[in-house]
């Protein structure tokens, strides 16, 4: 019964795209809920809670077998402050994933969040650190997130494993606002190059061939996400 929390006070990290590529279909089709002040998250109709609402959000989270909070930026204060008042309540999660992208302010806010966590009573061992939106696979990086490496080899307040890296992908631009999924894509045995040789209109041929690239697409970046859920929780 793993609960998660993605997290970070900086908006742009990536919390979203972290939760609903990387975690939520590797635990089970995790439950998603989602505290934002307002909806800001394409593709998705349901209702947000808000960070205020953490009570309820504590008190409901046992009816789900896995679920994920993704906290929107605006909402990491009060939720902060309201596990602080609910003593104890960290206890909940199972982990607390931190994303983080290599810009200054994000990599600031980023050290924030992991304090914030550490004084109010989470343990290293559940802090995990994500490298988002990563170029490709010849950045060092322990050169691109330098103050990282160096946070965590002074203040041993989080974990950090150089494997949990989400790299840039034309696939979540490209999926934005479609309500789907790298799992859904790929279980779809439609044969795209069979119905672009009968396709008969440009406007057919350019929706079919978009839709095979996005298929393409999954297809690489699945293995990637497989690793990247692996080394955050080992």
């Amino acid at each position: 019964m793993p609960y998660v929390m993605t997290i970070n006070f900086s908006g742009n990290s990536g919390k979203s795209t972290t939760t609903d590529n990387m975690i939520a279909p590797r635990m089970g089709n995790a439950e998603i809920i989602r505290i934002e002040t307002i909806n800001a998250h394409e593709g998705d109709d349901a209702e947000n809670l808000k960070g205020k609402e953490y009570g309820q959000i504590i008190e409901g989270i046992p009816l789900f077998d896995n679920a994920v909070v993704d906290v929107g930026s605006s909402n990491v204060q009060d939720i902060m402050t309201l596990m602080g008042q609910y003593a104890g309540s960290h206890e909940i999660f199972d982990y607390f994933v931190v994303p983080t992208v290599a810009r200054p302010k994000q990599i600031k806010d980023t050290i924030s969040t992991i304090e914030a966590l550490s004084d109010i009573g989470v343990p290293p061992e559940k802090i995990r650190l994500v490298f988002n939106m990563v170029e490709d696979e010849d950045v060092n990086l322990e050169k691109e997130f330098h103050a990282l490496f160096a946070y965590h080899a002074a203040e041993q307040k989080f974990t950090i494993n150089s494997g949990a890296v989400i790299y840039q992908n034309d696939f979540y631009s490209r999926a934005a606002g479609l309500g789907t999924s790298i799992e859904k894509i790929l279980e779809d045995e439609t044969d795209y190059n069979k119905l672009l040789k009968e396709a008969t209109t440009p406007e057919d041929k350019i929706a079919i061939s978009q839709k095979r690239a996005l298929k393409f697409l999954a297809t690489g970046l699945k293995d990637k996400l497989d690793k990247a859920f692996k080394a955050t929780f080992e």
